[in-house]
């Protein structure tokens, strides 16, 4: 049947595809979540168990009748039911012939004659089923016989949005009950969902998960509304020109610019699935370099792969156009949970990106609250594995900043950014539209600033830095850097993460912090400036507190504290920064017995080296 997306003529490809990356060595199950009219299962159904899922009824139904049908033998009804439907001249004049027909309606989607024949084919599969004459795969294969004949003789162009305002000739001729087309071979186990993939995803135990979404606004339930009319046979109420039935529960957000991105970072997050296969078409919302950011992140860099193909893109009259259409297959075998390194969409200086996998593995055990006292980009706090966090940020923009990935939605979040962004035509290396943009941030009194419009201007300021001068004004120059889709990566699944966490944000002195270590089972993390570099934030001279010997003495007196009642704490500092040793950091270090942890050198943003090391209170 004719159906948008259909990968009837790439499913070999995509078998070779998924065969060339993932190891057979026993049954494996795959996962089939946007199974539409089953191309891929049914092509795939010999070599894996198979689960499949769609948020349209009649799709799961239509994809089962072709993995079921080799099993199908009417040993119950005790004859072919394709034979006897076709031989006998039967009509109802039912749902289908009074409200898609020209007959009580001005609706040309089939004729009356067809139409009476299609409510009787429905009504007799139906009556079969409740007299116990069908078993469930013979009941969905001959609803799948029903669907392929139904698209056979439709007055539609492909789709049933809308019907044809002239009879096509393949809609006048006379209705045939015909099988599905179906891979003869066979199967392993059957599983079926019928639901949208964000609900069901955390609980669906398989090994390969393969991907097919909507890649475009089109709305299958609005599209194919007939077909789940039919399938239903629920009669419902319908609009008035195209009689559609009520489609807001059809509705999918994957259909949808930016809600799709969100999705699909929730979906590669969350799946229990060891391998992932994407199938994604170039006129798709998402772009290539977001799905291999998304790919990335939570699977094994090494194995990620991503294949081009070209094919005949089904069109109707209405998308017609000469561009090249392909498809683009990736695949990445997904890292362990534990291993999932998030980043934080601000470019922040001296962040841990790179020392994280350092960080985690000398924590000690049993951390219930951990404390990330110097919060900065937040980069450490966001992958730490602890019951409660506490972020704690002196500099009160970055504080409001962070604490924003988590109080809004990241949909109108980004909805937001991208308003701003039009409105004031912002482009990377634009000194005219970013100065307007910056004086209309500062424009703002301190305790209205909103910190998304902050965002906006940081992501196209120089280096992407964080620079106030000493009136608390933003005054970082224009940069030739712009809010692209690997930054809304970042920021998608920096945001999921955080409102994952129990966390509580603070913007305090970091002394205060003491307050909430109340137990052995209390961590807390420094990641202080440093006496041997500097940040445009905090040296100083722009409204903010400095750095010095004075700084760095009492960060020493407060470590002892915590050592004195017992409390464990990590601090990352610099040893070592072209080529002058902290002597003050070691004497302290020397003279309390902590353990240093050498993290190596480190290479910052002017090329310049530092050695940067780990000071713990406790044995590894």
């Amino acid at each position: 049947m004719r159906f948008i997306g259909n990968k009837e003529s790439i499913a070999d490809q995509i078998d070779s595809f998924i065969e060339s990356n993932v190891p057979l060595n026993s049954r494996l199950t795959l996962f089939d979540t946007f199974c539409g009219t089953g191309s891929v299962s049914d092509r795939l159904k010999d070599k894996y168990d198979i689960i499949i899922n769609d948020n349209l009824k009649w799709a799961t139904v239509y994809t089962a009748g072709r993995l079921y049908a080799p099993l199908c033998y009417f040993k119950k009804l005790g004859f072919d039911p394709f034979e006897f439907l076709n031989q006998n001249h039967e009509k109802l004049n039912g749902f289908i012939y009074k409200t898609y027909a020209p007959t009580e309606s001005d609706r040309m989607y089939f004729t009356p004659e067809n139409a009476a024949r299609i409510d009787y084919f429905r009504n007799q599969i139906e009556n079969w089923y409740k007299d116990n004459l069908l078993c469930e795969s013979e009941y969905m294969f001959l609803l799948a016989g029903l669907i392929e004949s139904v698209s056979r003789v439709s007055n539609t162009a492909g789709v049933y949005g809308a019907f044809l305002k002239k009879w096509d000739s393949r809609a006048l001729k006379p209705i045939e009950f015909i099988k599905p087309a179906y891979n003869v071979c066979g199967i392993g186990d059957i599983t079926i969902y019928n639901d949208k993939i964000e609900n069901i995803i955390s609980d669906v135990e398989c090994d390969i998960l393969y991907l097919d979404p909507p890649y475009t606004q089109n709305q299958y339930g609005t599209q194919y509304h007939l077909l789940e009319t039919l399938i239903l046979d629920d009669s419902p109420s319908v609009s008035k020109v195209t009689g559609s039935r009520p489609v807001m529960p059809m509705r999918s957000d994957w259909s949808k610019e930016y809600k799709v991105n969100i999705l699909f970072d929730q979906i590669i997050a969350n799946t229990k699935a060891r391998y992932i296969v994407l199938s994604y078409n170039n006129d798709g919302f998402m772009s290539k370099e977001y799905i291999e950011a998304v790919m990335k992140r939570y699977g094994k860099t090494e194995t990620y792969c991503c294949k081009k193909i070209s094919y005949k893109k089904y069109q109707n009259w209405k998308s017609q156009n000469k561009k090249e259409h392909f498809e683009y297959l990736f695949f990445v075998e997904k890292k362990d949970s534990a291993d999932v390194i998030y980043e934080s969409p601000l470019n922040y200086v001296g962040n841990k990106i790179r020392v994280i996998s350092d960080i985690r593995d000398n924590l000690p055990e049993n951390i219930e609250t951990f404390i990330d006292a110097f919060g900065g980009g937040f980069n450490v706090g966001t992958n730490i594995h602890s019951k409660n966090i506490i972020y704690n940020e002196y500099n009160h923009f970055v504080k409001e900043l962070i604490e924003s990935f988590c109080r809004y939605d990241t949909f109108s979040y980004i909805i937001y950014m991208k308003k701003i962004i039009q409105r004031f035509e912002l482009a990377h290396g634009d000194k005219e539209s970013y100065l307007k943009v910056r004086e209309y941030y500062n424009s703002f009194p301190e305790d209205e600033r909103d910190p998304r419009l902050l965002l906006v201007v940081i992501l196209y300021s120089f280096q992407q830095q964080i620079r106030f001068n000493g009136n608390h004004k933003f005054n970082n120059p224009v940069g030739m850097r712009w809010f692209n889709d690997k930054i809304m990566e970042k920021l998608i699944s920096f945001s999921r993460r955080i409102k994952e966490l129990n966390a509580d944000f603070y913007c305090a002195d970091y002394k205060e912090m003491f307050l909430h270590v109340n137990d052995g089972h209390t961590f807390i993390y420094l990641d202080p400036p440093y006496m041997l570099t500097n940040g445009a934030y905090n040296d100083g001279k722009r409204g903010f507190k400095g750095w010095d010997v004075t700084q760095e003495d009492e960060l020493f007196d407060f470590l002892d504290r915590l050592n004195g009642e017992g409390s464990r704490f990590m601090l990352s500092y610099v040893l070592e920064h072209k080529g002058i040793i902290n002597q003050n950091l070691l004497r302290w270090i020397q003279d309390n017995d902590y353990h240093i942890i050498e993290l190596g050198d480190i290479l910052g943003i002017s090329g310049s080296r530092r050695k940067e090391i780990l000071v713990i209170n406790y044995e590894r």
